[in-house]
This record gives C-alpha cells, structure tokens and sequence, in this order.
C-alpha cells in the first residue's frame, strides 16, 4: 500500500494559481494509476483528474482546460496545476493511488481557498 502526503494547498485569489504535490512511499509508483479529488463543504468528494501508469490522463469538465495532472517518477511525485481558479474550486484536495483502479490509497488532503 502507498502512503501519500499532499502539499501545496493555500490561499488564492480567483484567476490565480496553484500547485498541488503529492509525494509517494514506495519503488512501484510509476506503475500506479494517480488521481486528485476534491470534497467542497456539503458536497462529496469527486474526482478531478487522473493519470495512469503509462501517462495516459483524463479530467472532469469542470477543471478542463485550467488544471493539468502530471508526475515525476523518479521523485515519485504527483503534481496538480491548477490555473484560473475560482472559488467554486475551492475544497479540501486529496491525492489517491491504487495499483487497478481509484481510489485505492489516501492522503491526508490540502486545503486550496480561492476567495479575495
């Protein structure tokens, strides 16, 4: 089982950026399928994009275009680029990782504030 910590989150006003990490335990995470959702107050958790082993990725509507999902396998990363924020974006973000299908593992989450 993967263990993943997310960082990143914060503060941002609307049409701002920012990115989200998720760092990874463990040699076979290259072969994982990764994916960042998001749980917004009153809401449930909903995926915002994935990509698999291979780098195939796919988004949610609401985020294409804006975010893009990418790692670095040799640092075993996970990022989310998260551009043209509005405040319907923000959330609590959580990364997942599953060796089949998501969303296998947890982070803890990160928090993403888009107010001004």
């Amino acid at each position: 089982q993967v263990q993943l910590v997310e960082s990143g989150g914060g503060l941002v006003q609307p049409g701002g950026s920012l990115r989200l990490s998720c760092a990874a335990s463990g040699s076979i995470f290259s072969f994982y399928t990764m994916g960042w959702y998001r749980k917004a107050p009153g809401k449930q958790r909903e995926l915002v994009a994935a990509i698999t082993g291979g780098g195939s990725t796919n988004y949610a509507d609401f985020v294409k275009g804006r975010f893009t999902i990418s790692k670095d396998n040799a640092k075993n990363t996970l990022y989310l680029q998260m551009n043209s924020l509005k405040p319907e974006d923000t959330a609590v973000y959580y990364c997942a990782g599953s060796p089949v299908s998501l969303p296998g593992s947890w982070g803890q989450g990160t928090q993403v504030t888009v107010s001004s």
